[in-house]
């Protein structure tokens, strides 16, 4: 059992509230702060407020915590914790509850003794959303009171006033976003969910209500697995070769927390976490985890008497197919940006390695079932990723702007700036005809797709790279795949997916859409990815011909317009390139999708689902959801 805090309850008061700096430029430079202005901006905000109360659970003080979205996409979070100091700090003459909302850098995370250890590691957290909100309304139950200020874009337009009395304690915080700062402030419901059950398994017996008054929605999260069962979900829908191996301890002062779980499945997915914050660039941590992980079942396939003890294993081969959490609590964490993207203390490598290597090489020489068949599933790896670096070599001597090396199929564009390229992957020989014709030849380029591309979350590399229709998407775009991936090399700024609107398109898309994420996350990550939005209907009605995308829009027209002539367009073929330019190309009058990664948890989770080995979850998915899909039968 790892002890976060020793304090004591009645020592976190305002003696332990530092200040730094104020909030000056929060405003005006908010994406210094929350990452953007835009949906994941948002979100981080509520993300902010949380972590404040996680650190209330890490301290030992806080068992539940609620978050309501209201109607008026307003946000509230309460906790059971300590509630914030509300006594007077001298120098300023000012309550501490009202120097934490309106001093950049002033908590409790900047003093000793208040937490051991700190998700809100910067102290900027509620007052950059105060900064950030129309207005913030604060109760704290402390000292058998209830306290309540408001603020308005960060200033506060109410003193600290006494409400009444209580016997709990706690903090509750409503923000309203501020409009004029982001780009859009309607709460995603599934976002916030999927963040707050990861919380709910990163702390053991704490429990988490998220609440949607505009839906009805609700969901209660308490997790007594832990990480194991954070696993246990992520591969809810792979076929797993043994139980989760879960550890847990402290080591040089580091609270370390991994459990892992091999499955038939060949991506990998290891999710890195700092104390409760996921950091999505991984850092030391993770390295350090790697390697104690690629130690130990090196050691232990050395030791063993078995015919595979000379085969070289690298640490891509030991992650094949690999899910995994990762999750350290360090006292004085330094991370890359506010947003805690990536941990950067060295020493912390070292410990984890370690501890890890520890831990897995005595699990797999006293559990030897579970080790033959890790080694087995490492062993096949190795023979795989020999067939894929034969394919790989192929595939790196041709040169991304050499065009004698691209595939026969492209029709490419005269321009050479990546900045202002446009790449279409088409369905089939007939629409890419079309699309030669109705494109710019300037700036935008076609690529034809013969038949259904091979379904990567069932293949190894090397069958993926040998595969004629994927081999000549990687050739086109230039920047090769998996660990060779080098974004540095696209040849264009937009890779538009522009399939027919009908079920075959739809797993066409899904096919190619699997392989990014999989194979060119990146590319999703950094916004070159969309997909196409062709019409579905060319309505004459009178003198007036227009194009037309959804059922809904259809209906509205054929109720105005009882007699309009409606054509269904079957597939992009139908169009001819005058259409096809018109409604799908022109970047003047086009409808497209860009592609995004919201959650990297929940899009792995649904990738397995709709793409991988198991038939029973997506059957039981798509009879849930078919009514919501657009089918042309």
């Amino acid at each position: 059992m790892i002890i976060i805090s020793d304090d004591k309850k009645e020592n976190y008061n305002a003696s332990k509230i530092q200040v730094l700096e104020g909030l000056e430029g929060v405003r005006k430079r908010p994406s210094m702060y929350i990452g953007s202005t835009s949906i994941r901006g948002l979100h981080h905000l509520v993300f902010e407020i949380v972590d404040n109360s996680i650190d209330e659970a890490l301290a030992g003080f806080c068992k539940n915590i609620r978050v309501i979205i209201h109607k008026d996409n307003s946000v509230t979070v309460s906790d059971d914790g300590r509630g914030i100091p509300v006594d007077i700090i001298p120098k300023y003459n000012k309550s501490a509850l009202e120097i934490v909302m309106t001093k950049l850098h002033a908590g409790g995370k900047f003093g000793k003794g208040a937490y051991k250890v700190s998700s809100g590691l910067h102290g900027v957290g509620v007052s950059v959303v105060n900064a950030l909100s129309k207005r913030m309304e604060v109760k704290v139950k402390k000292n058998g009171k209830i306290y309540h200020q408001v603020y308005e874009f960060g200033k506060p337009v109410t003193d600290l006033k006494i409400l009444g009395e209580t016997s709990e304690s706690g903090t509750e915080i409503t923000f309203l976003p501020d409009d004029t700062i982001f780009e859009m402030t309607n709460f995603n419901f599934e976002f916030l969910a999927e963040r707050m059950r990861e919380l709910a398994f990163l702390n053991p017996g704490v429990k988490i209500e998220l609440t949607d008054e505009r839906s009805g929605k609700s969901l209660t999260f308490h997790f007594e697995g832990g990480i194991s069962s954070f696993i246990e979900e992520v591969n809810a829908n792979k076929k797993p070769f043994h139980e989760v191996i879960h550890f847990s301890g402290e080591k040089d002062n580091v609270g370390i927390d991994f459990a892992f779980q091999y499955t038939s499945g060949f991506t990998t997915n290891i999710f890195s976490f700092v104390n409760t914050v996921r950091t999505d660039e991984g850092g030391t941590h993770l390295t350090g985890f790697k390697m104690g992980l690629s130690k130990a079942i090196n050691t232990y396939l050395r030791e063993s008497k078995t015919k595979l003890k000379d085969l070289k294993i690298t640490s891509e081969d030991i992650v094949e197919g690999l899910t995994a959490v990762i999750s350290v609590k360090v006292m004085e964490p330094q991370f890359e940006g506010q947003t805690k993207a990536k941990l950067g203390n060295s020493e912390v490598k070292r410990i984890v390695d370690s501890f890890v290597y520890e831990r897995v090489k005595t699990f797999l020489d006293e559990n030897p079932n579970t080790a033959k068949l890790i080694i087995e599933k490492v062993a096949n790896a190795a023979k795989a990723r020999e067939a894929a670096q034969r394919a790989k070599q192929i595939a790196r001597r041709k040169t991304a702007f050499d065009s004698a090396s691209l595939p026969g199929k492209l029709t490419d564009c005269s321009e050479t700036n990546p900045e202002q390229t446009e790449l279409f992957i088409v369905e089939g020989d007939s629409a890419g005809g079309s699309a030669k014709q109705a494109r710019n030849r300037n700036f935008q380029a076609i690529l034809p797709l013969r038949g259904k591309i091979l379904n990567v979350e069932k293949a190894r590399l090397h069958r993926i790279m040998n595969n004629r229709e994927i081999s000549s998407i990687i050739t086109a775009l230039g920047t090769n795949i998996g660990d060779s991936f080098d974004i540095s090399k696209l040849r264009y700024g937009k890779i538009i997916i522009m399939t027919d609107a009908d079920v075959d398109g739809a797993h066409i898309r899904t096919l190619l859409l699997t392989f990014f994420f999989r194979y060119m996350k990146q590319l999703i990550e950094e916004g070159h990815v969309f997909i196409a939005q062709p019409p579905l209907y060319k309505v004459m009605y009178g003198k007036t011909r227009q194009y037309v995308y959804t059922d809904e829009e259809l209906a509205q027209i054929v109720k105005d317009h009882p007699k309009a002539d409606v054509q269904r367009f079957k597939g992009l073929g139908e169009m001819n390139p005058q259409q096809l330019w018109e409604t799908t190309m022109n970047p003047e009058t086009r409808r497209m999708v860009k592609v995004t990664i919201e959650d990297a948890i929940l899009a792995d989770r649904m990738f397995s689902l709709l793409m991988g080995q198991d038939v029973q979850p997506r059957k039981k998915f798509i009879e849930e959801h078919a009514l919501e899909a657009n089918i042309d039968i």
